[in-house]
């Protein structure tokens, strides 16, 4: 069969859904400043689907720091790769600072974090190594088990007894290949907001030799007394071997970095293909992260704010009866029970009726039959921004256990869209 006849024949277990959401459901575009309120499809809504978990993305420190280096830099200086000609005292500067907030030697700058993950997992580790991670972890985590051409083994999310049971059977292997094992987690997981068992599996080194790879892309800046990630949170830093994150969540920017002892971090300067072969993050975007960082190490105002608001939303969602999970960060997950057309409908009555936007995961992301609607608060939301989300959630959630959101078929974007 030809390739283009066989895409168009089987469009992908979301892209089946194209015609039905695209624009809306999929792909819809929030414009205007980056706030609580912006536009969607013409009309103000109260948005609870962006990662500026501090609020950093029009701080006017941040916006001036951003145009000046874009006036003096312009987006194109460093030319060429790090390695080659894209290297500059302001990168150095940028790793220096967040090796020292994060507890490390020595940090590495990554142009995203997607592709940073992917690559890291590819330079850790041979074919003789073991790989043991978690089974709910990111997409870029699994991209990078794929490159991997040696032996996995996957534990049950945030099982430790299974995940010491996986650790024997990699010990065992890694023994006979004369291999090590790295285990893959995440500090804050992304979907549902739980946390990884951090200090257990730390605790786990006693009993086994492996090294810890920890992926802390909602945790930094978030979590911990100075928002130094989760592994502040448990108290574990000095157990993370390797630990990453990405600039797109606090920092609201572009950019990722993987922090270490100095001589992994520069094995991984040498070896990091994704970085090898791609150019240097542009002068503006460094600038900015400087920034960024200096406002998140000199005050916990932005992270008092973010959890005010947080609590206030958990809070209020649990005492209305609402299932959140089992939560312990900033992601909050509202689960309800119904399928992909009361699902849509429920999304088009929130954002149509009430305002309110916020992102929606089905099947097959999740199993058939549930809802997932998450919402990201961040230090820009206000109380009465919750309280406003609090009544819209109660009343779609009694029209979707009335019925009313039933359909035989898939539901119509509204008109005009």
């Amino acid at each position: 069969m030809d390739i283009f006849e066989r895409i168009t024949a089987d469009r992908g277990p979301l892209g089946q859904y194209q015609k039905t959401g695209h624009g809306y459901f999929a792909f819809p575009k929030l414009e205007g400043t980056i706030q609580p309120r912006m536009n969607f499809m013409g009309k103000e809504v109260l948005t609870w689907s962006l990662n500026n978990y501090l609020g950093l993305a029009n701080h006017p420190e941040v916006r001036e720091a951003d145009a000046d280096a874009a006036r003096d830099y312009g987006m194109a200086y460093p030319m060429g790769a790090r390695m080659m000609s894209g290297q500059t005292s302001k990168h150095e500067e940028l790793e220096r600072n967040l090796a020292e907030f994060v507890g490390k030697e020595d940090a590495f700058l990554l142009n995203f974090g997607y592709q940073g993950m992917v690559s890291i997992i590819d330079a850790l580790v041979s074919r003789n190594d073991v790989i043991v991670y978690d089974s709910e972890s990111h997409a870029c985590i699994l991209d990078g088990l794929r490159l991997h051409m040696g032996k996995r083994y996957v534990f049950p999310h945030n099982d430790i007894e299974n995940c010491k049971t996986q650790l024997r059977r990699a010990t065992k292997l890694a023994e006979k290949q004369g291999g090590g094992i790295l285990l893959i987690t995440e500090g804050v997981f992304g979907m549902t907001g739980d946390l990884g068992k951090l200090d257990e599996i730390v605790a786990l080194k006693k009993e086994f030799n492996f090294r810890l790879l920890v992926d802390d892309a909602h945790g930094f800046g978030t979590m911990g007394a100075k928002g130094k990630g989760a592994g502040e949170h448990f108290d574990c830093i000095d157990g993370i071997d390797v630990y990453f994150s990405t600039f797109a969540k606090s920092m609201a920017g572009i950019g990722a970095f993987v922090a270490s002892s100095k001589d992994v971090v520069d094995y991984m300067r040498y070896n990091m293909r994704s970085q090898t072969f791609a150019k240097s993050l542009p002068m503006p975007m460094v600038m900015g992260a400087l920034k960024r960082l200096e406002l998140i190490k000199n005050s916990t105002e932005y992270r008092d704010k973010l959890w005010t608001i947080v609590n206030a939303l958990q809070n209020g969602l649990r005492e209305r009866g609402f299932d959140i999970g089992v939560t312990e960060s900033p992601v909050t997950p509202v689960m309800m029970k119904g399928g992909l057309a009361e699902a849509l409908n429920l999304i088009i009555d929130l954002r149509e009726n009430y305002g309110i936007f916020c992102s929606i995961v089905v099947y097959p992301v999740i199993p058939k039959g549930q809802i997932l609607l998450r919402l990201i608060p961040t230090a820009t939301h206000s109380l009465e921004d919750v309280e406003e989300t609090l009544k819209a959630f109660e009343a779609c959630r009694g029209k979707l256990e009335a019925g009313e959101y039933q359909t035989e078929e898939l539901p119509v974007i509204p008109q005009g869209y």
